[in-house]
């Protein structure tokens, strides 16, 4: 299978990445035929940079949260393909507005993708990684194969790739930060066949990311999700 351009769309929730949000969509362009960036309220003109690069631009009024702003542009391709004859060759990427994900390493998951149904971005947990974030993860890491017998390097990277069929196998109720562990709990429920790519470990000044309240909330709600999907 050779890896199309035209078969792939780039999906990037944007809340106030005006400093970012540019170089990353032009970046992505190079591997994607469409780009869509999910404005999560943001203050500044983080919308007017991504139009001008040429995205599909989708705003929320207000700060929904990652896991509202991921379903509003995943919820969107899903319907825009419908009636594609091709929509099951069709491949999402799920990337980042603020630069901690290289779209350089796209072709290498779409690649991954050829023989599994979702490839996860997996970072070394090395002393790039705050202490308190190392060791969370491990633990959230744990937690999930433990419950939902799905082994990952890192639940919380947010750099993933999955193919538009089984969106709705996947697809997330949560509004926050743990819609990435949801969709690990989906695919664990559904037996979905996955990969890992290795990616750099990079945190820059401005880090929106989760912290230690949002890493007790994604605790609760696995074990919350364990009793209520099976």
């Amino acid at each position: 299978m050779k890896n199309r351009k035209s078969d792939v769309w780039a999906i990037i929730p944007a809340h106030n990445e005006a400093k970012n949000i540019g170089k990353v969509i032009s970046e992505s362009k190079k591997y994607v035929e469409k780009i869509v960036v999910v404005d999560d309220g943001s203050k500044d003109n983080t919308a007017e940079i991504a139009k001008k690069q040429g995205a599909i631009v989708l705003k929320h009024v207000v700060n929904l949260g990652k896991g509202s702003t991921l379903k509003t542009g995943c919820d969107f391709v899903y319907k825009a393909c419908a009636k594609n004859k091709n929509n099951k060759k069709i491949k999402i990427i799920l990337i980042d507005a603020d630069g901690q994900h290289d779209p350089k390493l796209i072709p290498t998951f779409i690649k991954k993708l050829e023989n599994k149904e979702i490839i996860f971005g997996a970072r070394d947990f090395n002393k790039k990684m705050p202490l308190v974030l190392r060791v969370g993860n491990n633990f959230i890491n744990f937690i999930i194969e433990l419950l939902f017998q799905v082994k990952v390097r890192d639940s919380q990277s947010g750099y993933r790739a999955f193919w538009l069929k089984n969106y709705r196998k996947i697809r997330w109720r949560a509004q926050d930060y743990s819609m990435e562990s949801e969709m690990i709990a989906n695919v664990g429920k559904h037996k979905l066949k996955y990969g890992q790519v290795s990616i750099p470990t990079v945190y820059n000044d401005n880090y929106k990311g989760t912290t230690i309240v949002d890493g007790v909330r994604i605790v609760y709600n696995i074990f919350k999700w364990r009793v209520a999907k099976w």
